[in-house]
This record gives C-alpha cells, structure tokens and sequence, in this order.
C-alpha cells in the first residue's frame, strides 16, 4: 500500500490559522503539540504532520477500506527532517517528505513495504497546476500515462482508487493528492 499528501504552502498560510484556539487540540496528539510548541519552525512542523498524517491515512483506508475523522487516531513520529512513523491503531506507516519552500510532499508506504524497499519501485511526480479545476483531471492523466491506453481509474464506496485495465482491477496500489497549485501522485510498482 502506498499513499501520499501535498500542502501549497503559500495556501496554508492564508487559508489556514493553524494558532487558532483549538485547532492543534483537534488534529494533533500532545506530544506532537508539544513538538509543535518548542520547534523554531512551527508552521512547517504543522504542516509536516499534517502531510504525514494524511498521506498514511490514504494507506490504512486503502488496507481496511473504514474511513474515519479523527486526525488524533494518526500519531507521527519522526526519525529526522524527511523521514517519519505514522502508527494508526497500532499499524505503522513510515514517511518520506519533500519539502521545499513552495510545498510539503508526503509518501508513506505500509511496514512491510518498507522492509522491502530495495526490491520495490516507487514512482513519484508532483506538478505545478494553475488552474484547481483541471487540477484532478491532468494528475490522473500522467498518471495514467505509465500504464496502457485502456487503463482507467475508479473509486470504491469507500472513496479508495482503483486502476482497471478492461475493466478488471489491478494489483498496483496508488494515490493522488492535491492541494492549491500542486498535484502529486505515486505508484507503488
């Protein structure tokens, strides 16, 4: 399983005020409060777990096909800048982060994926959309473009993608993401 997450930076810094009475108390554990609190860097730290969180979330939903609403459920640890754990309900999700000034890209895979890592190919791009409409549409497309012509892409009853080929679901676990003006998606090969 594979899942991944973007933030536009320059979006969470307008349409988000994460110091907001109560908005760290929703969404993050005390400890990852508490590592929020003492950072030099608190709003890229909000930020990264933030990404962290969803990008592993797309995974557990993709294993268990049970969404929930509850980001405290998601606890993020970090191993240094880049790479992190992310355990839900006891299961772990290990993260590797791109950040750059513009954006935060997330990938998370499943422990056992993990263990595996030299034997697995991840492919991964993140673009720059200007226009949000077109937003999902164009990730689709590229990514789309690593398969054949009559592959498609459908959704469960959980909101879990799918790609069909002939109408037959494969194997391949994905994700896509988007958020302002950047769009990512990954493929665990």
């Amino acid at each position: 399983m594979i899942g991944n997450d973007i933030v536009d930076l320059q979006v969470a810094k307008i349409q988000s005020n994460w110091k907001r009475e109560g908005f760290l108390e929703k969404q993050f554990t005390e400890k990852e409060i508490g590592e929020i609190s003492k950072s030099t860097h608190s709003f890229l730290l909000v930020w990264l777990f933030w990404s962290m969180k969803e990008a592993a979330y797309k995974c557990y939903v993709q294993q268990y096909q049970k969404r929930f609403l509850n980001p405290k459920k998601c606890s993020c640890y970090l191993i240094n800048n880049s790479e992190g754990i992310v355990t839900i309900n006891e299961e772990k999700y290990y993260t590797k982060s791109t950040i750059s000034q513009k954006y935060i890209h997330t990938i998370a895979v499943k422990e056992k994926e993990k263990e595996k890592e030299k034997e697995i190919k991840i492919i991964s791009e993140v673009s720059v959309i200007n226009n949000s409409n077109l937003q999902s549409k164009l990730i689709n497309n590229r990514l789309l473009s690593h398969f054949s012509k009559e592959t498609t892409i459908k959704k469960n009853e959980s909101g879990v993608p799918y790609l069909y080929l002939n109408n037959q679901k494969q194997t391949t676990s994905f994700s896509t993401s988007h958020h302002g003006n950047y769009g990512g998606f990954v493929i665990l090969k």
